[in-house]
């Protein structure tokens, strides 16, 4: 049976058969797999084979969230001590270079396989690169717990950067500097999306939530201080 795939934010021409995710090569990702699996990170899908332009990837079960919404403290801490553990396994690798670690570059909720309700694991690694974790940290921070619309209140999104910063292990100068780091990707987004002339509203949609950091910056610095 055929089961075409969603998620991500660029993933597309994906799909499962049996316990086998089929998607289009990509040569950096597959060998990000391989590493972290050579690692003993298993919170990714195994690089399994490559068939023509096609990567055959393991399935990882569970639910992959539609969409974004808040998330609970235990939630939230989980994601960041996964994202340090997959980036704990890239560190000293030829795949991270002269950089810290190989980032993700999108460990959103959109990204993560939940199981039992609590995320176990990251997938679609086409965007995955050699970087400073605050990058990633930074926008897992943004996409789990910050929000313009505020459906979580003001502080109690400021209490889970701070949880995330603390699961994660970061470090004081770390921690002053993250917020630059949330900015900074949410700038990033805007340019990303732009750049693909995607639909306006996404484009607004990292503005908004850039201005409202902005904003509020010293809500999320006294928090993380």
């Amino acid at each position: 049976m055929i089961e075409r795939l969603t998620g991500g934010r660029l993933a597309s021409g994906v799909f499962r058969s049996g316990n086998e995710v089929h998607r289009p090569r990509s040569d950096f990702a597959a060998s990000v797999l391989t590493l972290l699996e050579s690692r003993g990170f298993r919170g990714a899908p195994r690089f399994l084979r490559r068939t023509g332009e096609t990567d055959v990837l393991s399935f990882v079960p569970g639910h992959v969230p539609p969409r974004f919404r808040p998330w609970s403290d235990a939630q939230v801490g989980a994601a960041a001590l996964l994202l340090r553990e997959m980036h704990d396994a890239t560190r000293g690798s030829d795949l991270a270079g002269r950089f810290d670690v190989v980032c993700h570059h999108d460990p959103g909720p959109n990204n993560a396989v939940f199981q039992h309700d609590v995320p176990v694991a990251f997938i679609d690694f086409d965007e995955a690169a050699p970087g400073s974790h605050l990058e990633d940290v930074g926008y897992l921070a943004w996409t789990w717990s910050i929000s313009s619309r505020q459906a979580m209140p003001l502080d109690h999104q400021a209490r889970q950067v701070r949880l995330i910063a603390d699961a994660y292990g970061l470090d004081v100068s770390e921690r002053h500097a993250l917020v630059d780091c949330v900015l900074e990707r949410q700038s990033r987004n805007v340019r990303f999306w732009t750049s693909r002339a995607a639909p306006a509203d996404r484009i607004e949609w990292s503005r908004r939530e850039h201005a409202f950091v902005h904003l509020h910056r010293d809500v999320f610095d006294r928090e993380l201080a």
